[in-house]
């Protein structure tokens, strides 16, 4: 089994992900979980720290796909932060740096929210 874990916890009006491990097939449904975690507690404005987060599959890319629409769509968006290079080449070859916003840090990330008001 894949190792990986998810943790939410809020920074102000931000909603913060923290992923570790190994995001793939076996371990998306837990990271869907927290969405839908936030969805339900009308929480739309999101940043994922990836600082622990060593591998993705293209079914982990496909969690973020399913929920920016709907985050989008409620005044608020996910952001990425703290990405490693080779986590961040993969988000770059796919094309997700035309549709995500990514910070090297996650004050940044949640910044950027303040910003947008």
């Amino acid at each position: 089994m894949s190792d990986f874990n998810v943790n939410v916890r809020g920074v102000g009006s931000v909603s913060v992900i923290d992923v570790k491990g190994y995001l793939d097939a076996h371990t998306a449904p837990d990271l869907e979980n927290a969405f839908n975690s936030l969805l339900e507690n009308d929480q739309f404005k999101v940043v994922v720290n990836f600082n622990d987060l060593t591998y993705i599959s293209s079914a982990g890319l496909g969690v973020f796909m399913a929920y920016v629409e709907t985050m989008r769509e409620n005044s608020g968006d996910i952001k990425f932060s703290n990405m490693q290079d080779s986590v961040y080449n993969i988000f770059d070859l796919l094309g997700f740096p035309v549709l995500y916003e990514f910070f090297k840090d996650e004050v940044e990330a949640v910044n950027k929210f303040s910003d947008e008001q």
